[in-house]
């Protein structure tokens, strides 16, 4: 791996703009102080991923993954550490000044060769549409005749491969590229019993399939041979380790920007629906390639935008085995529109029967919510068949039990009650199992049917407050009243203690002594328990020790990944003060503005856990003492660290069991 001077990783840290290297990835909305959106690592119906501007760090409050701009491309491209930083000096236009490395370049090529022969196959069908005889005579005519234009041919990279049994694979071999590489891409066919090795696409119009970052991890070919039997219309790359059919949309890095822009992504089926409508003006559209829909890919989507709209061809067959994958949506808590058109034609013919202004114009006209779309289609079918009728409604509730927000669902219950002639309420009954059974089943369940309440007044929030500064309070005390062992509780302690030094570290808690050399100092006999946080203790020592102040954002770029990732996840905050309470002139301090006070509880919080737990050590001890010397001088001592727990209580106004 090339070497990356220091100070341009601290310079390509210090520009990342923690907002604009998510906004990339994810669809962020901004709530207080911080910016919010649904997780792009693991499936969630409301979001719990905060980016802190402020703080230049994301956390996801579900599935725990955190960091600052460079982690974030680690977690979302699966790269390494360096290829991270690759990506971001390149956004941000920053020389990377590499010290190159022999060793450590050949290990970055393991992964990389796969990309870079990806890019050389993408170019070599490229060459051989636009410079081969066979491709400007087989190829282009085919792409002329689906009426694709010479920029849209270019702007996809659309290529084409000769129909040879090698060709491609000797030229690879030409230029150096190894045969495992084009064993591991499926470019090459490998049939070691037999000493053989062919292509894998022959006689194919290509199209070349690009992560979201635009690097070529894959291909989709079609053959030109109809009377062909018995090889198959389309052929795909097999799965690689930089190509995941599930988790890749085709034509998604030329949208991703309109899908942003438009707030809204079109779904379609195949690799010339996206040409077509891209071609046509409509940018902001992605192909499943013909699969069937997947979480990841439904992820994918709502990193840009939470409006999907699926275009359909008209075939009832197609559109009853896709209705899985539409829930599936619906469960992502994104919104779905349909658009269905005239038998017999798909986006792809539709457009270029009638043309770039009138198709806009169709979808306007005819973009209906899946589930009023659904429960027609269902209650057709159903008509005046009661068994066909009773299976299509409890087939629209468990559509409509996918959805999370609940003032949604309530309006499509009501919706579907209309459609099928039925009660509401036994809507809502049906609703209710479905949602107990998933309770029941240890999966998230979707919260209770409506009811009639309308939150916002101050008289609620004030009502909520008071609850919840209850709720607290009694777990404060629960805590307090744990077994004086308990591990789990030391650890706490032992975390607040180093949340409070990382968040507050130049913080003056009186004047010319800040709050680290202050709980450093308190706390300097203190032996830390947890491995984590005793880790974080001697570091922040150590810092103090060479004169610095140990800083969080120096932390956030150690070596050691748990170190980074407890650094961010003790900077993030999970919930900001409602606005609502300034509006009513109710001033509710933060913590950053009671320092003294906060850190000044923490250590004595932390020194009582250390107490409690060296008495029960000693207490335990005596069981095992026959030498009467030594059991009064343990009885004394027990005595000691009893009196000392109670002047630490006292202090913190807890009420201490003699």
């Amino acid at each position: 791996m090339a070497l990356i001077k220091k100070e341009v990783v601290d310079k390509i840290i210090q520009q990342a703009d923690i907002t604009e290297v998510v906004g990339d990835f994810v669809s962020l909305k901004r709530k207080g102080q911080n910016l919010w959106a649904c997780c792009p690592f693991h499936h969630e119906k409301s979001p719990s991923f905060s980016v802190a501007p402020n703080k230049g760090i994301y956390k996801c409050f579900g599935c725990g993954k955190a960091g600052n701009s460079v982690q974030f491309i680690m977690d979302i491209e699966g790269t390494s550490y360096v290829e991270a930083l690759r990506y971001l000096a390149k956004k941000y236009s920053i020389d990377l000044e590499e010290d190159q490395s022999p060793a450590a370049m050949q290990a970055q090529n393991e992964r990389d060769s796969l990309y870079i022969l990806s890019d050389f196959a993408k170019q070599y069908f490229v060459n051989a549409l636009h410079k081969n005889d066979e491709g400007q005579s087989i190829g282009m005519p085919y792409f002329k005749q689906r009426g694709l234009s010479a920029a849209t041919i270019q702007k996809f990279e659309l290529g084409y491969s000769l129909d040879s049994w090698d060709d491609f694979t000797k030229a690879a071999l030409e230029k150096g590229y190894q045969l495992k590489y084009l064993e591991e891409t499926g470019l090459t066919i490998v049939k070691q019993e037999e000493g053989k090795q062919y292509d894998r696409f022959r006689g194919r119009v290509m199209f070349p399939i690009q992560n979201v970052s635009g690097r070529t991890i894959g291909f989709g070919a079609r053959t030109l041979k109809s009377n062909d039997k018995k090889s198959p219309k389309y052929v795909n790359s097999p799965e690689s380790r930089i190509y995941h059919k599930s988790d890749v949309l085709y034509g998604m890095y030329q949208a991703k920007q309109a899908i942003r822009q438009e707030d809204e992504c079109y779904l379609v089926e195949g690799y010339l629906d996206v040409l077509s409508l891209h071609q046509g003006g409509i940018e902001n559209v992605v192909a499943s390639s013909g699969t069937s829909l997947t979480e990841n890919q439904i992820k994918l989507i709502g990193r840009y935008t939470k409006n999907i709209t699926v275009l359909y061809d008209g075939d009832p067959a197609g559109i009853k085995a896709s209705l899985r994958g539409i829930d599936l949506i619906l469960e992502g808590g994104l919104n779905v529109n349909v658009v269905l058109f005239p038998d017999g034609d798909d986006p792809d013919s539709y457009i270029r029967k009638v043309g770039d202004t009138a198709f806009k114009a169709y979808l306007k006209d005819h973009s209906r919510d899946f589930i009023s779309f659904k429960s027609e289609l269902f209650a057709q079918e159903a008509k005046d068949n009661p068994v066909k009728k009773a299976e299509a409604i409890r087939e629209m509730v468990v559509s409509i039990a996918k959805i999370p927000d609940a003032i949604k669902r309530s309006v499509f219950l009501k919706q579907c009650s209309i459609q099928f002639g039925i009660d509401e309420q036994v809507l809502i009954s049906e609703y209710n199992k479905i949602a107990l059974t998933e309770q029941r089943s240890s999966r998230p369940a979707p919260s209770p049917a409506p009811a009639s309440y309308a939150p916002g007044s101050f008289e609620e929030m004030a009502a909520e407050a008071e609850a919840a500064a209850a709720a607290e309070a009694a777990m404060y005390e629960e805590e307090e009243a744990q077994d004086t062992g308990d591990s789990d509780m030391l650890r706490r302690r032992e975390r607040e203690v180093i949340r409070f030094i990382l968040n507050y570290a130049d913080k003056e808690v009186e004047e010319g002594l800040t709050t680290s050399q202050f709980m450093l100092g308190e706390l300097e006999d203190i032996e830390f328990k947890t491995p984590i946080y005793k880790r974080l203790f001697d570091l922040c020592r150590l810092k103090l020790e060479q004169g610095f102040l140990p800083t969080a954002s120096e932390f956030m770029q150690h070596e050691d990944k748990e170190i980074r990732t407890e650094v961010v996840d003790l900077l993030s905050e999970k919930y900001e003060l409602s606005k609502g309470w300034a509006s009513h002139e109710i001033i509710v301090p933060h913590e950053s503005d009671l320092v003294t006070y906060g850190s000044e509880r923490e250590v004595l919080r932390l020194k009582w856990r250390n107490v409690q737990l060296m008495i029960k050590d000693h207490m335990e001890s005596l069981q095992h003492l026959t030498d009467a010397a030594e059991l009064d001088r343990t009885l004394r001592t027990i005595k000691a660290l009893k009196d000392f727990e109670k002047q630490i209580a006292d202090m913190l106004g807890i009420v201490v069991s003699r």
